[in-house]
């Protein structure tokens, strides 16, 4: 063996037949992580912290294995982490008391330590294809080589995927773990942070989260459906619903980021939160309101939170009958693609509030006593290694940290609006935004008009907006800074229309609170609210509609509808 080693000059610490020479922590085991997929390494690191705090007596080290089709910035992910990662073939040199991975699909070199499969998902509910034939196999199982050697044991959720185990692996007979779900269980308990995840999404008071998700492969609903996420954003008002997606870290890692945002772009454009790959996930899908899905494991963690939700795909032919997901699509309404997005988002929401508990039964049969898988891993793996756990309080599951800023800086708005006279004889003028990038295409013929008091018009941030033409189009220009004095917004306004001959009027929030709108005849509005803080894209859209109509745009008190929200705001003629 110390031949064998002398070949290999690049085994370092803690790797090494002579690692303890110069190792600072002398441990009494050695864990080795074996990762291969993106998906893998992220539950792994996601997972092990807690359960292997503060204990000297175990040295880890990880080892990639690059083989997967999936692998594409795993490698990547440790070293930001700081793990010691050591080349997958070094790993018969590594003398491990333990291999634990989160990829099931893993040839670790022959030995007597045990190997520790822990999922990366939710149980064994979809077929994948086998890198290893052309046939496809059950996602989550080890190979039965393993089985076969006495060395592999597999974590489960609850004691029905044990049962299923058994039926479709026989060799797994006794080789079964019952942990529970640490994932589920960091969700759960940051129930309490929802409007800190919500505001660090950029979700404001009032807003509703849709959250899209999609696991990988053909039959997933980015699969079917790309173009879902546009076409949500085209129909929920801007002012009332903000749109997440959470993609598959498969689709991540095989396609690129690169060519995800070019194929999202249009969404992207509108306003989309497209969720990183890593940690995310999990926060944005707790702030969430809705959850638009499909067979993946990120669907069933929604209906865990009790989330309202809808299957806009399901693939039959990769998902496994008899499962807690089977069980999921049997109870969730359908996302029809050629619906009218916002109604059916409606409808899945009432149903849900008539029927809160619908999809406790497929739960039910998915995870096992929640909040305890953290200290069942740890008995588990200590169990393994043959070390007594720590004498430290057994790990409790953490709240998750917020999401990074996210929010795409949207720069242009079709909007809709309609005027009708309220009792009394007060004005009220309804507003409905949506992203000129998903919105109904514009030509340089300008606004349009539905009638019956119902109009149309282009608003954009001219500082921000890059598209020229959107610019030019326009009707109503948008300030994207707050002025201080209301003289300062009256000159923005005059040099905005002077460099736009194409607009009516541009429209200034002051740091007041107030918002100033200069007209193109020269006349200046000023709009002010108990509430303060206007929106001057919002303000704009109910001066221009009274102009459109022939009413004073400086007519008093009127209501400005937006949603279900309503504001009463007073327009006055304003002079220095």
């Amino acid at each position: 063996m110390a031949a064998r080693f002398a070949d290999i000059p690049f085994l370092r610490v803690p790797v090494g037949h002579d690692a303890h020479r110069w190792s600072t922590f002398p441990g009494e085991r050695r864990l080795v992580v074996a990762t291969r997929t993106l998906t893998s390494t992220i539950r792994a690191l996601e997972t092990l912290p807690p359960v292997l705090r503060a204990d000297p007596r175990v040295s880890v080290v990880f080892a990639h294995d690059p083989t997967s089709a999936f692998s594409d910035g795993s490698l990547d992910l440790l070293h930001d982490a700081g793990c010691r990662v050591m080349p997958w073939e070094q790993l018969p040199y590594a003398a491990p008391d333990l291999i634990l991975s989160t990829s099931e699909n893993i040839d670790v070199s022959e030995g007597e330590c045990p190997v520790l499969v822990l999922p990366h998902g939710i149980g064994f509910q979809k077929y994948v294809p086998d890198s290893r034939s052309p046939r496809r196999r059950l996602s989550g199982v080890a190979p039965d080589a393993l089985f076969e050697a006495g060395r592999a044991w597999t974590a489960v959720s609850h004691p029905e995927q044990e049962r299923q185990l058994l039926a479709a692996h026989p060799k797994s007979a006794g080789r079964t773990l019952l942990i529970g779900d640490p994932c589920l269980d960091e969700l759960l308990v940051s129930g309490d942070r929802r409007g800190e995840y919500r505001r660090a999404l950029g979700v404001a008071d009032g807003q509703r989260l849709v959250l899209v998700t999609s696991t990988w492969g053909p039959t997933s609903l980015i699969g079917r459906d790309p173009g879902l996420p546009a076409r949500l954003l085209a129909d929920l008002p801007w002012d009332e619903y903000r749109v997440a997606l959470v993609l598959h870290p498969n689709v991540w890692s095989a396609h690129g980021a690169w060519h995800l945002r070019a194929l999202l772009a249009e969404a992207l454009d509108a306003g989309l939160l497209l969720i990183p790959p890593v940690h995310d996930w999990r926060p944005a899908l707790v702030a969430a309101d809705a959850v638009i899905g499909d067979h993946g494991s990120v669907t069933l963690y929604g209906a865990a939170l009790a989330k309202p939700l809808a299957l806009a795909a399901y693939g039959e032919e990769e998902a496994v009958p008899g499962t807690a997901a089977a069980d999921l699509a049997e109870l969730a309404p359908r996302f029809e693609p050629q619906g009218g997005p916002l109604r059916q988002i409606e409808a899945v929401l009432r149903a849900h509030a008539d029927q809160p508990e619908r999809y406790a039964p497929a739960v039910s049969r998915a995870f096992d006593e929640p909040g305890t898988a953290l200290t069942r891993l740890r008995t588990a793996l200590y169990g393994l290694l043959r070390l007594e756990p720590p004498p430290t309080p057994p790990p409790a599951p953490l709240v998750l940290v917020p999401p990074g800023p996210l929010a795409t800086n949207v720069t242009s708005w079709v909007v809709g609006t309609r005027i009708e006279t309220e009792e009394a004889g007060r004005t009220a003028v309804t507003v409905r935004r949506v992203p000129a990038a998903v919105g109904e295409a514009w030509s340089e013929e300008g606004e349009g008009d539905a009638g019956d008091g119902c109009f149309s018009h282009l608003s954009v941030r001219p500082g921000d907006e890059r598209d020229q033409r959107l610019t030019e189009s326009a009707s109503v220009l948008v300030a994207s800074d707050p002025a201080p004095t209301a003289a300062a917004a009256r000159s923005w306004g005059r040099d905005a229309l002077a460099t736009w001959p194409g607009s009516l009027l541009a429209a200034t929030v002051l740091t007041s609170g107030d918002c100033l709108v200069v007209l193109r005849d020269g006349r200046t509005v000023l709009a002010s609210a108990d509430a303060g803080n206007l929106d001057p894209g919002l303000v704009s859209a109910a001066v221009y509609t009274c102009l459109r109509a022939g009413h004073p745009p400086a007519a008093g008190s009127m209501t400005l509808r937006v949603g279900a929200h309503r504001d009463d705001v007073l327009l006055s003629s304003w002079s220095p």
